[in-house]
């Protein structure tokens, strides 16, 4: 017996025969309890380090648990290896993004074998192998056919000096500046592609069927954002109608202002001669920064007059509006009631810029008085100052659903839900991703790829311009084609998707990664799906968690999973359904914070937390992630 143990002796000796023999090749046993477990697989960025192990570690010792316990384990791993990390590599370090990925997939795939994890590597997928992202293209397709794929104009960060539109990463500061030239940027508007996941807002707030960690089911149900409420038409004094949403229809009487989107289309309008330059000036500055920036609750509000008046609909009182950061056009209907004496927010607002506050909710044994109030008043009291409903009694929705009423009769509101939510952009003027199979044609407007002709593939020789640009739009051999319908000369999407698309239905094609007929081998999903365990960081709740859980669920509508279903039914495996959710049970491993030294180590703690991809940010700078789910 040896004295010293040698790893390198050792341990390679036992790989190489446990592969050999197949040892952790994962099978469909009818006979034996399936158990899919899966870790979210890591950005190519060159090595694994810490961060990558305290990831998998702990799914690896699962899933050998539930494996000694009887179970057939399946236990996949795979590179989410498209975005903007290496495509800043080509321009920074003069490399092909291709060359720059295999080559890092080629290291820690070597480092990963050799940690001796009970992977099955004959399941592994790359998400830039054509073979992969033909499929994303055929769900962008299956998307688009039925109408959860849509295109319309949105606004993007655009450096003007560059002339290109740059990801939130590539803008920084509180000036927020173009990190290559250091302009600051500007919003444009571009057409671009969306997915409809507000449709599935009900189902993405419901959790009722799945493990998940209850923190988890927190952050997606206030990203989801539901509420109920009244939308109500006001009109301005030229008669222009707008509508808000409002889950208080109880306090329109307490409307003492207005307060409108900078991007309002109606801002322009009602925007009076003698506020012009003020208000374009404030419209200049406020939408180049972040929402996050513009909603923060600790930020002094700032606004302008625009010297135009709406009328109150339900006492026909004149009121000014006012443009201000802290509304979004994209939230909601980019215009809002400002009730001071009721919502904190509109308190502040109203009491910088000395706007009047009316109380129209008394709380029960007491009497406000505006002068002295240090605060909004948000609870239920008795109604007043509210024409025919006062002394009505603000409890428990009563009064709410009294007005939705009044207002219904009148026509000028009606019940309604709002949610925070809104639709999944896609779109990336980048090179690096998946092409979006879509084909302009000057005849038939946007034409889908046909599945035959799928994937569009990426071209190699693209040639990266010093400004950023996306090389697809001079690439001549992939710009030019023709219409799959009339074969007229045509141009092709020089848009590609959005990473997180790549890591919204891998575990599908772990099931069968080169598998040439469809997504997945209908067999393989029958008896595997849904997955048991997902184990990953919580940063990722309201991204990819959620672009996760929408994919399973737009493909159940697409009729993806039927053949799987029908086999799974006729064969008596399992009774879970496998088309609602992707993963059963939810893991969240936590976080190590420090920064990995150039001898591997960890050598720092500062508060930030160290990712997949082998960099590190700061809690605050969480928002700019946009690639690894790792």
């Amino acid at each position: 017996m040896a004295e010293k143990y040698t790893p390198q002796d050792i341990e390679t000796k036992w790989q190489q025969k446990w592969e050999a023999d197949g040892l952790y090749r994962s099978v469909i046993d009818p006979n034996r309890k399936k158990h899919y477990a899966f870790t979210m697989l890591p950005y190519p960025s060159g090595d694994l380090h810490i961060g990558h192990w305290y990831a998998m570690s702990p799914s690896d010792a699962r899933a050998r648990y539930m494996r000694m316990k009887g179970y057939n384990v399946l236990f996949p791993m795979g590179f989410d290896a498209f975005g903007l990390p290496a495509e800043n590599a080509a321009i920074k370090r003069n490399i092909h993004p291709k060359v720059w990925t295999y080559a890092n997939i080629d290291r820690m795939r070597k480092q990963m074998r050799s940690m001796g994890a009970i992977f099955d590597w004959e399941r592994e997928m790359v998400s830039c192998d054509p073979e992969y992202y033909r499929w994303s293209q055929w769900f962008f397709l299956q998307f688009y056919k039925n109408g959860l794929a849509y295109r319309q104009m949105s606004a993007v960060d655009f450096c003007p000096n560059c002339n290109t539109t740059l990801a939130r990463e590539q803008v920084w500061g509180e000036d927020r500046h173009c990190e290559r030239c250091g302009t600051p940027v500007i919003k444009k508007d571009l057409e671009q592609w969306f997915f409809r996941t507000t449709k599935y807002a009900d189902e993405l707030a419901d959790h009722s069927t799945i493990n998940w960690p209850e923190k988890v089911e927190t952050m997606q149900k206030n990203w989801v954002g539901k509420s109920e409420g009244a939308h109500v038409t006001f009109h301005t004094e030229g008669g222009d109608p707008f509508v808000i949403f409002t889950t208080r229809p109880d306090t329109l009487w307490g409307v003492t202002f207005m307060v409108l989107a900078a991007e309002h289309p109606l801002v322009e309008k009602v925007t009076t001669a003698d506020r012009k330059a003020e208000v374009d000036a404030y419209i200049d500055e406020v939408t180049r920064r972040t929402e996050i920036e513009r909603t923060a609750t600790d930020k002094e509000k700032t606004g302008v007059f625009t010297g135009g008046y709406a009328i109150n609909p339900v006492n026909n009182e004149k009121v000014p509006i006012w443009v201000s950061d802290y509304v979004l056009m994209g939230y909601g209907t980019g215009a809002i009631m400002g009730v001071p004496a009721h919502d904190q927010r509109d308190f502040e607002f109203a009491r910088k810029f000395k706007l009047p506050i009316r109380i129209v909710i008394q709380p029960e044994g007491a009497s406000l008085n505006s002068d002295e109030m240090t605060e909004a008043f948000p609870h239920d009291g008795t109604m007043v100052n509210s024409g025919q409903f006062d002394g009505t009694p603000a409890d428990n929705g009563a009064a709410i659903r009294k007005v939705i009423d009044w207002l219904e009769e009148k026509g000028v509101g009606k019940g309604a839900v709002n949610y925070r939510l809104r639709d999944w952009l896609i779109s990336r003027q980048r090179y690096w991703g998946t092409p979006i199979p879509i084909i302009y044609c000057p005849e038939h407007g946007a034409v889908p790829v046909p599945d035959d002709q799928l994937p569009v593939i990426l071209p190699d020789d693209v040639e990266f311009k010093p400004t950023g640009e996306s090389p697809l739009k001079f690439h001549e051999g992939f710009l030019h084609t023709t219409c799959p319908i009339c074969g007229k000369p045509s141009l092709r999407e020089t848009d590609t998707m959005d990473t997180f698309m790549c890591s919204s239905w891998y575990q599908l094609r772990y099931l069968s990664p080169h598998y040439d007929k469809a997504p997945f081998d209908p067999v393989e999903a029958a008896y595997w799906l849904p997955a048991d365990v997902y184990t990953g960081g919580i940063e990722h709740a309201t991204m990819h968690l959620m672009y996760f859980r929408f994919f399973s669920k737009a493909l159940r509508d697409c009729g993806v999973f039927d053949d799987a279903e029908r086999i799974r039914k006729e064969r008596g495996w399992g009774e879970v359904s496998m088309d609602d959710e992707p993963a059963i049970m939810l893991y969240n491993q936590g976080m190590i914070l420090g920064e990995p030294s150039t001898e591997g180590l960890l050598h720092r703690s500062d508060g930030r937390k160290m990712k997949g991809c082998g960099e590190v940010e700061r809690e605050e700078d969480r928002d700019r992630a946009e690639g690894s789910t790792g």
